[in-house]
């Protein structure tokens, strides 16, 4: 298991030193104050501690995408390692340190926003769409997720209808509450259970010394599906998530100081990526190979895998309290899923979020359509978050990438990581039966065309703004703490 334990070791050393090359490259400034002070309203925005808003924003970014991703992810073998520890430490947690840092220096906007401000107006429409189609389908996924795993863990004592219902039932609390009051309130015990779960299993590994396999950059897949673009949008969540882009300003509007940003958006993404190893390094060991894996996931799909390992790992006991920590991981995204919703619509239409009342009307058609979608298949449902999920990330790369070329800094830490996974989005929906189902080779110099021409806007666009000196901040020199 070097190749595991090496990984584990690169992700830590990561965030020591490129994570400190970015926030030199963003240069924070501690004196300014931040949204969760000059728009300060007791629901949204409010002052939290940094202890509390990293547990907050880790449980909110890791939902089952950094199980149950890696876990399907791992049928093409330890190159899904190299994805993992690559990505989440020159994208993944850039992606999130630059959309995190950009919100709190633009009032905790959210993407959609800052899309319309960096990219044009009509992309805050597009965007404005894609982040609400988005949400939607991960909070559905995130309800029948963890509803799958406690059905199996109760043994189907309890029904699944109820199960759902009382998943949708704090939500709805969730949503609509102020965030210190049920987010804040207990996530410090999801945060253990969470914590009891990965390290348990990743310790199990270790101690029993599970065949782990080394560094290859062969494909074994069963299927032989394409290693590019498929493993870049299979395993998302523990290397890049657009998701977590709808996250961050929920973080943004509660952070007290811009020098804690590195800590709170780039390690949380840093901790997603090791749990994405260790749930990686469990599905290619602990199955009789890569076929075994297979033929789990088609009969137990992957809430049994989960299941499954963490028994195999910790006994009956240890093994049931880690199922409870992944059921933690999606529960604690989908609440924060419709929150973000929420208030990234609230904004689109300037509506004020005071009353609760106001926040009711735009919570409650969200949550009907969402009970609609349990309806449908959970695979299809993974495959259009998969692709919406790496689309946003993609557009909140160039995001980054933009604001950093009007600013004169070095833009290439978000354009590199921006244009390969523009290529991967734009190859998989070409190719793709939910797509235009196009052979791959086609696909390629589909998506090899539609890169380069986003690359010629990129650099139009990018350009006229910095001559006509688009302001990269909402101004707050006249702001004072009123004591």
């Amino acid at each position: 298991m070097i190749t595991f334990l090496a990984c584990i070791a690169l992700l830590i050393v990561g965030y020591f030193t490129y994570g400190k090359f970015v926030e030199k490259v963003f240069v924070v400034n501690e004196g300014r104050p931040t949204p969760a002070f000059t728009h300060e309203d007791g629901v949204d925005y409010l002052p939290m501690n940094t202890k509390k808003n990293s547990l907050i924003q880790l449980l909110n970014i890791a939902g089952v995408g950094p199980i149950f991703g890696p876990i399907m992810g791992a049928l093409y073998g330890p190159v899904a390692f190299l994805w993992i520890v690559l990505g989440c430490i020159f994208a993944g947690a850039v992606h999130d340190y630059l959309t995190g840092m950009i919100s709190i220096r633009n009032r905790g906007a959210h993407l959609p926003e800052l899309a319309g401000k960096f990219l044009g107006k009509v992309m805050k429409h597009v965007v404005n769409a894609f982040a609400i189609l988005l949400l939607l389908l991960v909070g559905t996924v995130f309800v029948t997720a963890p509803a799958d795993l406690l059905y199996n863990l109760l043994n189907g004592k309890v029904g699944l209808g109820l199960i759902i219902a009382a998943i949708f039932i704090y939500y709805i609390l969730a949503t609509l509450l102020p965030i210190d009051k049920i987010i804040g309130r207990f996530y410090p015990f999801f945060g253990a259970l969470l914590l009891i779960s990965a390290i348990g299993v990743g310790g199990g590994l270790v101690v029993t010394g599970a065949p782990i396999p080394e560094l290859s950059l062969q494909n074994f897949h069963p299927d032989n599906a394409p290693i590019f673009p498929l493993l870049f949008l299979t395993i998302s969540c523990g290397a890049l998530s657009g998701f977590h882009a709808t996250q961050t300003p929920i973080i943004s509007r509660t952070t007290q100081n811009e020098k804690k940003g590195r800590k709170i958006f780039y390690g949380m993404m840093i901790a997603e990526g090791i749990i994405a190893m260790i749930w990686a390094a469990a599905a290619m060991s602990l199955f009789n190979g890569y076929n075994g894996l297979n033929d789990m996931l088609a009969s137990i799909g992957t809430a049994g895998i989960v299941g499954e390992a963490s028994k195999m790992m910790l006994g009956a006991i240890g093994g049931t309290l880690a199922i409870l920590g992944v059921i933690i991981l999606p529960i604690t995204s989908g609440d924060t899923a419709f929150r973000s919703a929420r208030m990234i619509i609230a904004d689109y239409m300037n509506f004020s979020q005071k009353k609760i009342s106001s926040r009711l009307w735009i919570a409650l058609p969200l949550f009907a359509i969402s009970i609609a979608l349990t309806k449908v298949d959970f695979t299809i449902l993974w495959r259009y978050f998969s692709w919406a999920n790496q689309s946003t990330a993609v557009i909140a790369l160039w995001v980054g990438a933009m604001y950093l070329f009007i600013a004169k800094k070095n833009y290439w830490i978000a354009m590199i990581p921006g244009t390969f996974m523009t290529m991967a989005t734009m190859t998989y929906i070409l190719n793709a039966k939910i797509g235009f189902g196009l052979s791959l080779n086609t696909s390629y110099i589909g998506a090899i065309i539609i890169t380069a021409v986003i690359i010629v806007l990129f650099y139009i666009g990018a350009k006229k703004a910095r001559m006509n000196n688009l302001p990269l901040e909402d101004d707050v020199s006249g702001w004072k703490k009123v004591s």
